[in-house]
């Protein structure tokens, strides 16, 4: 098809818990098997983020301290490309603690780490229990209600502001606090969400609507043969009793 998809992964080595790095195996695969380049690249702690240099970002998840290192890094060292790749239409995807980082806050007992101001939203830590458990939600990006099935584990509760739209309704499990009824945040190509499992295996459509996004393309990428994605999505709704 003559492009080539090109995705920075922010802090691959940090922020990669659940098996989030098979979302990026995930995304080399499609784009291959329908002859579309594939770039990746990383930005680790120190490295100032070009806004021109990818298509796609990418951040997942991590544990407590990888997860302040990585808070103060994008908010002091990345935060102008990252807003400036979101303003030029660049795709993002943000998973579990990267989602969290995307707000302006997250607030854990006496420490607050900085977010990166992208969207609105902040996130607190909450002495009740882990929201653990399978989890769909039902979304709608431009081609009708849809759903999304995937794994949370959280213990922050984030609170979208009024300028903030959900990434879909909770169909079953917690979501972004576990009572709002809400899950992740949209912001043009930018998705924050707590899915785990990995996302896109489990959720192909969701990996082309990002390839798509990516390139810039309106219409539709070609078919491919999902059978073996599509009992994936199953198995997913199922265990989450949607």
């Amino acid at each position: 098809m003559g492009d080539t998809l090109r995705v920075c992964a922010l802090y691959p080595e940090l922020m990669n818990i659940y098996a989030d790095r098979g979302n990026l195996l995930l995304l080399q695969r499609r784009c291959e098997w329908r002859g579309i380049g594939f770039e990746l690249s990383a930005s680790d702690l120190g490295e100032p983020l070009d806004p021109e240099g990818a298509d796609l970002f990418y951040i997942g998840g991590g544990q407590d301290r990888d997860q302040a290192l990585c808070a103060r890094d994008l908010a002091e060292v990345k935060r102008d490309g990252i807003h400036a790749a979101a303003e030029r239409g660049a795709a993002l995807l943000a998973v579990c603690g990267g989602y969290q980082l995307l707000g302006s806050s997250y607030e854990m007992g006496e420490e607050t780490l900085p977010g990166v101001g992208l969207v609105d939203l902040e996130t607190v830590r909450s002495d009740g229990p882990r929201l653990i458990g399978n989890v769909a939600i039902e979304v709608d990006l431009g081609d009708g209600p849809r759903v999304l099935a995937g794994f949370e584990n959280h213990g922050g509760r984030t609170r979208l502001g009024a300028g903030a739209t959900p990434l879909g309704r909770v169909l079953k499990g917690h979501g972004n606090d576990g009572h709002s009824g809400f899950e992740g945040v949209r912001r043009g190509n930018v998705i924050g969400t707590y899915l785990h499992g990995p996302l896109l295996p489990k959720n192909a459509w969701l990996a082309d609507w990002l390839i798509a996004r990516a390139l810039g393309r309106d219409e539709p990428l070609p078919p491919l043969d999902d059978a073996f994605e599509n009992a994936a999505h199953v198995e997913a709704r199922r265990a989450a009793g949607a």
